[in-house]
């Protein structure tokens, strides 16, 4: 991942609501019923959220019957934590190496 696409991924995750659907999907799957039932929102509230997560490639969805079903994208987590984890920490690959290494800041 890059910064582009971090920026982004960060401006979906800045909203309080859809941390919190992030933290409710951690547990497993949920039908968009029950994850209503835990915000005061109205259904296309909701839906707008969930879009967003969707088009970030944080949550996928699918129908069981009547129900849309909505997942964490697993296969996203690790860039996104390997992101985070080299954002925060010095390595070979940040921005603070090319700096250090042209003589400067360091």
């Amino acid at each position: 991942m890059n910064y582009e696409q971090m920026a982004a991924l960060f401006k979906v995750l800045s909203d309080r609501n859809r941390l919190e659907i992030i933290d409710l999907l951690s547990c497993g799957p949920l039908c968009a019923c029950d994850i209503l039932e835990h915000f005061k929102v109205t259904q296309p509230t909701l839906s707008h959220h969930m879009k967003q997560l969707k088009e970030a490639d944080l949550v996928t969805s699918w129908k069981e019957g009547t129900k849309v079903m909505y997942s964490l994208n697993k296969e996203k987590t690790p860039a996104v934590l390997q992101f985070t984890e080299q954002l925060f920490n010095e390595s070979e690959r940040c921005v603070c190496a090319e700096i250090n290494s042209e003589g400067c800041c360091g």
